[in-house]
């Protein structure tokens, strides 16, 4: 529990919505309209933003009509963009009431209320009926967990039958010194890296059948170099992610492309399954 209250705190700042749609009219007008789209430089809190939610979704495919569950949801920009361009009902579920906040105020502003139910709480003790989601995905989350195996119980209990979990996880590479501080993590007291076979070994031994374990590290990193190069040269503008946590991101970011570049951290992205008995 003192766990997640530090994580909680670590991400918690007032006023996240009241930032992002501010920033957003500076940009666009005071009359522009709020959508998925506009808000995508936003509300993406991960290392490669929108891209990674698109890929997710390419992963997960998500049919229409269909309910999905977002575990660690943020302010919500992956939930609103699966349910405003693959027609399915989400619910989200975090653990930082700030983040659950915005990303209420933000559904509300995108005309996505309806079809978005965001939860406070944890991945530890899903707040869900067993057998009761379609499809899951958790993007980035599991760094801030210590007891994996319980947040891997948690999403195959959740899932009906034969449904599917879509994982975008960050994993330890080779042994170093680890740079700090991190986005999700001021300190080595709240970050926990497992292997990739660790991974691979946490999620067979919860029951879920592997469908997809794929190493993207080598894809992924030219990008995340350049990102890392421009913030180095350029710093933060005007819109990104760092409306939601401030400026101290900007150090974050770039310890972590150096972690990534240094062979410190790899990228995993895993599909797996429940059994349908």
């Amino acid at each position: 529990m003192a766990i997640e209250t530090d994580v909680a705190q670590h991400y918690g700042t007032s006023g996240i919505a009241e930032r992002i749609l501010a920033a957003l009219r500076a940009a666009n007008g005071a009359d522009a309209p709020v959508t998925v789209d506009a808000l995508s430089m936003l509300d993406h809190f991960h290392g490669r933003g929108i891209v990674a939610t698109k890929e997710l979704v390419e992963l997960l495919k998500p049919q229409p009509g269909e309910h999905i569950l977002d575990i660690g949801s943020g302010i919500g920009g992956p939930a609103r963009w699966f349910a405003a361009k693959r027609g399915v009902r989400v619910t989200g579920v975090d653990l930082t009431p700030e983040f659950c906040a915005a990303a209420v105020a933000l559904n509300r502003a995108t005309g996505l209320a309806d079809r978005i139910t965001i939860k406070n709480g944890s991945a530890l003790a899903l707040p869900a009926e067993d057998n009761s989601f379609d499809r899951a995905y958790s993007q980035n989350v599991i760094m801030n967990i210590e007891n994996k195996r319980q947040f891997y119980r948690e999403a195959f209990r959740a899932l009906k039958p034969g449904g599917v979990l879509a994982l975008s996880n960050l994993c330890r590479g080779k042994d170093g010194a680890f740079r700090y501080p991190v986005p999700w993590a001021e300190t080595p007291a709240t970050s926990f890296l497992a292997t990739p076979e660790e991974m691979r070994a946490q999620l067979q031994d919860t029951g879920f059948e592997i469908v997809v374990f794929h190493d993207t590290t080598a894809e992924t990193l030219p990008a995340t170099i350049r990102n890392r190069e421009r913030l180095e040269r350029e710093g933060l503008g005007p819109l990104g992610t760092h409306l939601i946590m401030g400026e101290r991101l900007l150090e974050m970011q770039i310890n972590s492309a150096r972690n990534q570049e240094e062979g410190l951290g790899r990228t995993i992205e895993a599909l797996v399954r429940k059994p349908t008995r």
